[in-house]
C-alpha cells in the first residue's frame, strides 16, 4: 500500500490495494479506517467491476456499519443501501452546494463510499472540505459566540423544493426538522467540528440577552452569523478537489467533512453509486 497526501489539510490517494480485499481482511480494513481518520477522505483508482463489484461495494461499506436508505433517491433494487446517482437526461443541482450527507437526519451518515461508473471527459469533479480545520481557524470571539449554539436542519426546503406542495409537505412530515450542535465533537478523535451546511435553516437558541440588544440583532443577526459559518466551507485552504475517472472510489468521513459536486458538465452523463453508512447522534 502507498499513501500520497493530496493537500496539506485533507485528502490522500491510496494505491497498491484492492478494496474488495478489505472485506475479508481485518488488518487491511483497520489500516484503511486509520487512514480515513487522519486524512478525512481517501481516493482509490482502478477499482473496476472485475475487482470491486456492487456486492463488494456494499460489503466494504457495511464493514463501517449498517447502510442508509434515502427517502428521495431510493436505492438499487438488488443492493439495498446502494444509491444510484445518475445524471444523464436533465440538469440536477442538488449536489452542487456545500453539504454533509443526511444533516437533516437525527443521526447523519458516518461516512460514504462513492464509485464512479461513468463520467464526462472533463468536469464533474467533487470537492471535499475539512470542517475540523474550518472550526480550528475561526476567530476566538466567533468560537465563543457559537459555543453551545444549536441549529435546525431540514430536507423539505432542499429536496422538497421542486416537489408539488402536498408532496413536499408529506416529505417534511415523514422527515421533520432536526436539531444539531453548531459545533459537534468527533466520536472517535475528540476533535471539534463546525457542523452547519446547506441543509441548516436557522439557529435555535441564539435569541438570548448575551446576543440580542435590539430586534435587528435577532433574526438578521442570527442569519448573518449562520451565513458566515456556512461560508467557511468555501475556503480553498481547507479543501481537496478530485477529478473522477471510471472505477475511481472515494471514501470519506461525513462527520468531519462537507462536499460539493461541481455541476459544470451537463449535458454529458455522470453516473455514480454511493453507499452511505448510518451514523451516530451528534453531540
Amino acid at each position: 500500500m502507498r499513501v500520497e497526501r493530496l493537500t496539506v489539510n485533507i485528502g490522500a490517494e491510496v494505491t497498491g490495494i484492492r478494496l474488495r480485499d478489505a472485506v475479508g481482511s481485518d488488518d487491511l480494513f483497520d489500516e484503511i479506517r486509520s487512514l480515513l481518520l487522519r486524512h478525512r477522505v481517501l481516493f482509490f483508482r482502478d477499482q473496476d467491476l472485475g475487482n470491486f463489484s456492487r456486492a463488494d461495494h456494499v460489503a466494504f461499506a457495511s464493514r463501517f456499519g449498517p447502510l442508509e436508505t434515502h427517502p428521495v433517491a431510493g436505492s438499487h433494487p438488488d443492493y439495498p443501501g446502494l444509491v444510484q446517482i445518475y445524471r444523464s437526461e436533465e440538469k440536477n443541482p442538488y449536489e452542487n452546494n456545500w453539504h454533509t450527507d443526511g444533516l437533516w437526519r437525527s443521526n447523519p451518515a458516518m461516512g460514504a463510499v462513492l464509485r464512479c461508473v461513468e463520467c464526462p471527459e472533463v468536469g464533474g469533479d467533487t470537492i471535499w472540505v475539512n470542517m475540523v480545520e474550518a472550526y480550528a481557524r475561526l476567530p476566538d470571539d466567533v468560537k465563543s459566540k457559537i459555543d453551545g449554539l444549536r441549529a435546525s436542519s431540514s430536507i423539505e426546503h432542499s429536496f422538497g423544493a421542486v416537489m408539488q406542495d402536498e408532496k413536499r409537505r408529506e416529505l417534511g412530515r415523514q422527515n421533520p426538522p432536526v436539531e444539531h450542535p453548531v459545533v459537534r465533537t468527533h466520536p472517535e478523535t475528540g476533535e471539534k467540528i463546525l457542523y452547519v451546511g446547506s441543509f441548516t435553516t436557522h439557529l435555535l437558541n441564539y435569541h438570548t440577552p448575551a446576543n440580542v440588544r435590539w430586534g435587528i440583532d435577532k433574526n438578521p443577526g442570527a442569519g448573518l452569523l449562520l451565513q458566515y459559518l456556512q461560508s467557511q466551507a468555501t475556503i480553498p485552504e481547507y479543501q481537496v478537489r478530485f477529478r473522477w475517472k471510471p472505477h475511481c472510489v472515494a471514501l470519506w468521513d461525513n462527520r468531519a467533512t462537507q462536499h460539493y459536486a461541481v455541476m459544470d458538465y451537463w449535458p454529458a452523463p455522470r453516473k455514480m453509486e454511493r453507499a452511505g453508512i448510518v451514523g451516530d447522534v451528534p453531540f
